[in-house]
């Protein structure tokens, strides 16, 4: 299993992220701010807290591959160890009388301190024949390039882990800023721009039969709604938006990656004009969104938005419309 090459730019993107949340919770309302001023500022946090949420999922991702990867090379490491303490064991006898009196095995003459020092006690063992001192050298490298191979694996998995917690973190510090920023709305009596509004026809063209495997896909989706948000949420008690998405066309039997960013590349892009009951309709950034809903006919959506709602069916006229950046059909 290799690590996802784009685990550097992910982890340095947490971090900036983190920053941002940090900015936004100290700043969510103003002096006497009007109802529009208001809305802006919680569509800004809203979306904001979109990409807190992918983060978080790509920052889950990379730590489960570190982990993953380390656990292969620990398993690499014991058993070119092992492999190498067997070998020595076939000279361990000789080696023994010549250097310890029969004190220390050979393994531990071999490699008990580093692999230089290994190297040159074995080409020091002039009684050892040209094919026992080559076979001993290749496998004293062996479990050197193993250690090195899992000392950075192990570096690698801290540094993921670390920057896990700083996804965490900044993604409750955006949690509380909208929800601080939501109270300040409606005290100035303004509803939540991102909630079901307006018509639910008109420019979709209504109601389109679908496919059995896109009614499964709907189906499913229909039977989460009011179901909690929840960060990282894969199911079956509660979603993020991309974890929604992936479980519902899991029942076509089409599998889609984990976050946003890349399941807007998982499938055929589609027109606004053209979509269909089940495609994918992606928010805020064409070539990095970081929302994600399915598309359920009539001008409307199901998905999940943020913590404060549980997931829904809202309309895409006026708020997500206005961020809808493409759209994607699995399969």
């Amino acid at each position: 299993m290799t690590r996802n090459p784009r685990t550097p730019r992910r982890l340095s993107m947490i971090g900036s992220v983190a920053l941002g949340a940090v900015v936004l919770s100290t700043g969510v309302a103003s002096a006497e701010p009007s109802e529009s001023q208001a809305r802006e500022r919680y569509e800004e946090l809203q979306e904001e807290l979109s990409t807190l949420n992918e983060t978080y999922n790509t920052a889950q991702e990379d730590h489960a591959a570190a982990e993953a990867r380390l656990d292969e090379l620990q398993e690499q490491l014991e058993e070119a160890e092992e492999e190498l303490r067997t070998r020595s064991g076939r000279v361990s006898t000789i080696v023994q009388g010549a250097y310890t009196g029969g004190a220390q095995d050979g393994f531990g003459i071999f490699f008990g301190g580093d692999a230089d020092s290994a190297l040159q006690n074995i080409a020091d063992l002039d009684f050892l024949s040209a094919g026992q001192q080559e076979m001993l050298a290749e496998y004293v490298n062996d479990v050197d390039h193993a250690e090195e191979l899992h000392g950075a694996a192990q570096e690698a998995e801290e540094a993921s882990a670390e920057a896990l917690a700083e996804a965490e973190e900044a993604m409750a510090e955006g949690e509380s800023a909208l929800e601080e920023q939501a109270e300040v709305l409606e005290e100035l009596g303004g509803v939540d721009p991102t909630a079901a509004q307006g018509s639910t026809t008109g420019a979709d063209g209504g109601s389109v039969a679908a496919s059995g495997d896109v009614q499964a896909v709907l189906e499913f989706a229909r039977a989460q709604i009011g179901k909690p948000y929840v960060w990282g949420g894969t199911g079956p008690n509660g979603y993020d938006c991309s974890g929604l998405t992936q479980a519902a066309w899991a029942q076509a039997g089409v599998s889609l990656p984990r976050t946003t960013y890349d399941q807007v590349n998982a499938g055929t892009p589609v027109s606004r004009d053209q979509v269909q009951p089940g495609d994918l309709l992606f928010f805020y950034s064409a070539s990095a969104p970081s929302h994600v809903g399915i598309y359920s006919g009539n001008g409307k959506m199901i998905h999940g938005s943020n913590p404060s709602k549980p997931l829904e069916e809202v309309s895409l006229a006026a708020y997500w419309d206005s961020v809808y950046t493409g759209a994607v059909r699995p399969g």
